[in-house]
């Protein structure tokens, strides 16, 4: 999609972590202090030199800034992928903040956090390879904005903005079904084309669908709208990340053979069909638990 140049941003909706030390406990405080600056300075890891000396630690922790704090306009947000991620969480809270009375939740937004190479959350470490992610004891949603270059060149996915955002708005959509208590109620542990892990994913690849279906009439504060009307080639282009990151896909990319009993996510015709049964229908048509297996 393409931001209305015109449209305002508020700013500090996306943070990013950074990396800071975290040292204490004299002498191999010293030595610590000097093998996390190796690291930085070099690439390599010599922290299996350090004993575990005291309280003596070292952490690669994200220290929490503002991401985008020259992201102003939507003119930023078609230049620049962090301002472009900006604009998307604006617009993806404007839409849910009024679809949510319609789902019959009282929506919080959650909180978004872009980082580089790893960063520690309550659901693990998360690295570039871990790709996008929604952590629900944190509420929040992790990107490496690398994914979007594997997106294209490993995956398969034509690319483009919509694309990108399209990316944020599913893991957006397991914040929501957090708020619904479908995280806490369907078990995830099995694998298969209807199993409850897939069921999950395409409900957020709906809840994707059904925000870009009205994101055309998200409003910034100054009521101007944050998207231009959508293109045939942009849904293409979401349609492309939706079919490029099905299991099936990645199944048959990687070993040349597909296991529909391994599926977690979804087979790639299945993701498309769910992202635009929601651009055409909404939100409340994301019902993909009452529906039978060969629904799907």
């Amino acid at each position: 999609m393409t931001f209305n140049d015109d449209s305002q941003l508020k700013g500090g909706r996306v943070k990013r972590r950074g990396r800071t030390a975290a040292v204490g406990g004299g002498a191999v405080g010293v030595t610590a202090i000097i093998v996390f600056l190796v690291a930085q300075f070099t690439g390599f890891d010599l922290s299996g030199l350090v004993g575990d000396g005291g309280t003596t630690q070292i952490q690669q922790q994200g220290e929490t800034v503002d991401a985008a704090p020259e992201c102003r306009t939507g003119r930023d947000a078609n230049l620049k992928v962090e301002c472009r991620m900006e604009g998307a969480a604006e617009s993806l809270d404007g839409y849910w903040t009024a679809e949510a009375r319609a789902l019959g939740i009282a929506y919080t937004a959650p909180d978004f956090f872009l980082f580089d190479g790893s960063t520690d959350t309550s659901c693990g470490q998360a690295s570039a390879a871990t790709g996008p992610f929604y952590c629900p004891p944190d509420r929040a949603v992790y990107l490496d904005t690398a994914f979007y270059d594997d997106l294209q060149s490993t995956y398969g996915s034509s690319g483009g903005p919509l694309a990108q955002m399209y990316v944020v708005a599913h893991e957006w959509g397991h914040h929501i079904q957090q708020l619904q208590g479908a995280f806490a109620s369907t078990d995830r542990s099995g694998t298969g084309a209807s199993s409850g892990s897939v069921r999950v994913e395409l409900q957020a690849d709906c809840y994707a669908g059904a925000w870009v279906g009205d994101a055309a009439n998200t409003e910034d504060a100054n009521g101007e709208t944050f998207f231009e009307p959508i293109s045939r080639s942009e849904i293409a282009d979401a349609l492309s990340a939706a079919s490029a990151v099905g299991d099936d896909s990645i199944q048959e990319r990687s070993s040349g053979r597909v296991d529909p009993d391994s599926f977690t996510h979804g087979s790639s015709e299945q993701r498309q069909k769910w992202f635009i049964r929601g651009y055409q229908q909404g939100a409340t048509s994301c019902d993909t638990f009452s529906v039978p297996g060969s629904s799907l």
